[in-house]
């Protein structure tokens, strides 16, 4: 349980986890990046900074009124060129009009990068590949927090550090008494995790880099916690503590599934599966969560707060529901026979069914966590035994037509991340309204990241976006009786 001492924040169980500052280190701005390196040290990571050309600009032209302007072009350290329009609106009076943000850039990051067309994904500059075949989760979330890879050393105390706060404040178990018991967990998780800010005062100054430290930490290890025990209320059953001597993804299992009545086995497949579901969904750039996250952070809303907000976006069906839409998608299905009466369904235009794990918005030729989660997905259903389940048989089945069908093919249409998270959840017995929670656990490092990213952006400013106002012009007022 989390106290306060004069010293300052305390960890949440267990002994003190050692957060202060250390004597010797060379602080800048940004406590979480890979620049906080002992003077002196050969691995100080200088990540490149976004640069405009002297003398290089694209010029727009208003046709109405003949008029130029020159805007100046951005390079970051890869991928497409940027056009800075911050000035636009004071030289010329207009505004630039994106609906969704598809074109423009809201921030600058050092986190992940996306090359859609390439099938790219990179955290901090590593190949989520490579990350989800040699590392971990929590090897993965100190990357994208801290700005590097840890050494033997800095891992142990990270991974300590974060177990020191994996239980939650005795009090918030009987705040979950006061929803339903049908209550939906994502409904439950944002409640709690905006509540933490009533529960943990001592790190709630954003200005104080401890403090947003103890509260990333806090963050990263209470949401397994907050999640099963979600499920636990939901269904009738005791909540679990957290386990010191477990890693973070057998934690979660076992505190998912686990009964006072009988001693839990974690099987390692199992546990190796959710450490990589999670790895894979630790971060995707500025999607539309992480960018509520940061539009809360830009008004200086306390970390707990900003969580809450990105985890109430990421409940959109458009976002986080897409590997429940799949379950969903089987189910209608029903039988392998049917498969090709839904497929055709599928091509023909003039009807509305829609094809759920298949293709992606942003990877236009293939996701690069598909291909390790389709591994991860058979290894748990070989596990199992696929005969198990005819939803998961359909499923296999559903996937080779995919690889064959040449109409998936002409559109790349490959089974996508959502699609193989979805057969492994419902093989691991998670429900489907689990899904989107099992989502926003993974993201949570992601989300903290980028938030503390923002609060030491000295280019940041409050989230202000514009608008085409097609509404009623000025008009006078007309008292009730003139009213028609």
């Amino acid at each position: 349980m989390a106290g306060f001492s004069r010293g300052g924040p305390r960890p949440d169980r267990g002994p003190p986890a050692q957060l202060r500052r250390r004597k010797g280190l060379v602080r800048l701005r940004d406590p979480f990046s890979a620049a906080v390196r002992r003077s002196g040290n050969p691995d100080t990571f200088e990540p490149k900074e976004p640069q405009m050309k002297a003398n290089l600009t694209a010029t727009l032209t208003d046709n109405e009124t003949g008029k130029t302007y020159q805007l100046p072009i951005m390079h970051g350290a890869t991928g497409p060129r940027l056009v800075d329009v911050r000035k636009l609106y004071g030289e010329s009076g207009m505004f630039t009009y994106d609906p969704g943000f598809t074109s423009t850039g809201s921030c600058q990051s050092k986190i992940t990068y996306i090359d859609g067309e390439q099938g790219i994904l990179l955290h901090r500059g590593y190949d989520i590949a490579d990350l989800a075949e040699q590392s971990d989760f929590m090897e993965v979330a100190y990357l994208l927090m801290k700005g590097e890879l840890p050494n033997k050393a800095q891992k142990a105390k990270f991974v300590n550090d974060i177990t020191m706060h994996t239980m939650v404040h005795e009090q918030i178990s009987t705040f979950y008494r006061g929803f339903r018991r049908d209550a939906h967990p994502m409904a439950v998780c944002c409640g709690v995790v905006g509540a933490l800010s009533a529960f943990y005062h001592d790190s709630l100054d954003i200005n104080d880099p401890h403090q947003r430290m103890v509260a990333s930490y806090r963050l990263v290890a209470k949401m397994p916690t907050i999640a099963a025990m979600a499920y636990k209320y939901s269904i009738g059953q005791p909540f679990v503590y957290p386990r010191n001597d477990l890693s973070y993804a057998a934690n979660f299992l076992r505190m998912m599934f686990s009964v006072p009545a009988a001693e839990y086995e974690i099987n390692p497949v199992f546990e190796r599966a959710m450490d990589r579901i999670l790895m894979l969904h630790a971060d995707h750039e500025q999607n539309a969560s992480t960018s509520t996250v940061r539009l809360a952070g830009s008004s200086g809303a306390n970390p707990f707060a900003c969580i809450a907000a990105g985890i109430a976006s990421l409940w959109g069906p458009s976002h986080g529901g897409a590997n429940e839409a799949v379950l969903n998608m089987l189910v209608e299905i029903g039988d392998k026979k049917n498969i090709s009466t839904f497929l055709s369904r599928v091509k023909d235009k003039n009807d509305h069914t829609r094809l759920m794990g298949f293709g992606h918005r942003v990877y236009k030729n293939f996701d690069p966590r598909a291909k390790v989660m389709r591994r991860t997905c058979h290894e748990v259903l070989t596990a199992l035994g696929v005969h198990s389940d005819p939803l998961l048989e359909l499923a296999m089945e559903m996937e080779e037509i995919a690889l064959k069908d040449e109409y998936f093919i002409s559109k790349k249409l490959y089974p996508n991340v959502d699609f193989y998270s979805g057969i492994i959840f419902r093989a691991l017995g998670i429900p489907t309204s689990m899904f989107t929670v099992l989502f926003a656990v993974a993201r949570t490092v992601g989300w903290i990241s980028q938030w503390n990213e923002m609060i030491e952006d000295p280019d940041q400013k409050i989230g202000r976006p514009r608008q085409m106002y097609t509404g009623a012009t000025a008009r006078d007022f007309k008292p009730m009786h003139l009213r028609a």
